[in-house]
């Protein structure tokens, strides 16, 4: 099933950053990423007035850190004046609190229903365990200097191992 969203979600203004870390691990090419409205939309689990001036003001920010070239993903900390948290609407919707890291759990990861407390617990998937290749092919990529080529080897390998990971 595909979810449908407003036509207006479309033409608002995009994010366009670069990641060096999606580009060393060879996530995106360049590690040139592009972020809509419909992706923050879709983050955020719903549109409304906080949201989009949550975005506009990321866009007029970054161009003004960045006025002559692409802001760089990981290079920018973000300080917000306000409270921790979605505080809800007339006592529905509340999102604060509903990420804990640090978590006196059994397994790696607990999902809560806050409806009825019932609880489940999951073990990462971790991926297969680095070859020697690979774990060369990263030292090669992270050298001073390192030719595109190793870093294009390097970046190739992980995401090999990923996409094992998710077949």
């Amino acid at each position: 099933m595909s979810a449908r969203f407003p036509a207006f979600y479309g033409r608002a203004r995009t994010i366009v950053v670069r990641d060096p870390l999606a580009e060393f691990l060879g996530a995106a090419d360049g590690g040139v990423i592009e972020y809509s409205y419909l992706d923050a939309v879709k983050l955020a689990g719903h549109s409304c007035p906080t949201v989009a001036a949550a975005w506009l003001a990321v866009l007029e920010a970054l161009q003004r850190l960045y006025p002559a070239e692409m802001p760089e993903r990981g290079g920018v900390r973000v300080e917000l004046r306000g409270a921790l948290g979605f505080k809800g609407i007339a006592g529905r919707f509340v999102r604060r609190g509903l990420l804990v890291f640090g978590a006196p759990i059994q397994a790696d990861l607990r999902l809560t229903r806050l409806d009825s407390g019932q609880w489940v617990e999951a073990e990462l998937r971790h991926a297969p365990a680095m070859s020697p290749e690979l774990a060369t092919a990263l030292r090669r990529a992270l050298a001073p200097g390192a030719p595109r080529e190793a870093r294009a080897a390097f970046a190739g390998g992980w995401q090999q191992r990923v996409e094992a990971l998710l077949a």
